[in-house]
């Protein structure tokens, strides 16, 4: 077990050198989802909503910034060995892909609390954005951060299948995911077959309990029993695939390829 913990810090602490040393990395936190919080408070304002619905929408602006940094984190655990061309190293050391879904999940949690704390700071000293229930906000926080840590392994069991032509869902699924779960509506504005895609997705129903706060009725019941219960679901089954995806890749010479 002391193994394990140290091989998760190992992988943690240099996703968080790479993400000292990378400029990039403050522009994601700060930059890019600080022009989501003024494009939508800013259509707030224009069509003069009340400071409920105006929240309502920002709420979804500040969770898909959170979303976005912390499942970006996730992936580029692996990403970074691939564009250094150093796979085949990392992974001659007794490592398993757990450990640095971990340990890059855990900077990103990090990191993903950061910018929540940014962007509701920001949404409240320029549109008036405020908290209904803190405590429901910091639970749809944690239901979040898992749901990136979903999407984030979702990425890397797709690259070790198909290589690295495959990094473009890097960017797009959390994107698709937020529109299928109304990231700035209620699902009851999707079509119906959306709609039972949106019922599978954890990231709806802390999206729900996050706004009921706001005077919101939420369309689904029990939000946090599906959404933690489905956030398990996927996560032990993400980590069985992942492994097996891993030596799939060792097996079929992918893994050589990806280090080229």
């Amino acid at each position: 077990m002391n193994w394990r913990i140290s091989r998760i810090a190992a992988f943690a602490y240099r996703n968080f050198i790479f993400s000292k040393r990378n400029l990039f990395a403050f522009f994601e936190i700060l930059f890019w989802p600080a022009v989501g919080i003024v494009s939508i408070g800013l259509m707030g304002t224009f069509l003069e909503l009340t400071p409920e619905l105006r929240s309502f929408i920002l709420t979804g602006a500040i969770v898909s910034g959170v979303l976005q940094v912390t499942q970006l984190d996730v992936s580029y655990g692996l990403l970074y060995d691939i564009w250094s061309k150093s796979l085949k190293q990392t992974f001659l050391a007794p490592v398993h892909p757990s450990d640095y879904i971990i340990g890059s999940w855990v900077v990103g949690a990090v990191r993903g609390v950061l910018t929540y704390v940014l962007l509701a700071l920001f949404s409240s000293w320029t549109f008036r954005f405020y908290v209904a229930d803190s405590t429901a906000a910091g639970i749809a926080l944690f239901g979040v951060l898992l749901n990136a840590l979903i999407i984030g392994m979702f990425v890397n069991y797709v690259i070790f299948m198909f290589g690295q032509r495959a990094d473009i869902i890097t960017w797009s699924v959390s994107v698709l995911e937020m529109l299928v779960c109304g990231i700035y509506y209620p699902v009851t504005y999707l079509p119906p077959f959306v709609q039972r895609i949106a019922e599978i997705i954890p990231l709806t129903y802390f999206l729900e309990y996050f706004r009921a706060g706001y005077g919101y009725r939420p369309v689904y019941g029990m939000l946090l029993a599906k959404g933690f219960g489905l956030s398990a679901v996927y996560i032990a089954l993400l980590f069985l695939v992942l492994g097996r995806a891993y030596e799939r890749a060792r097996i079929n010479g992918m893994i050589v390829r990806l280090s080229e």
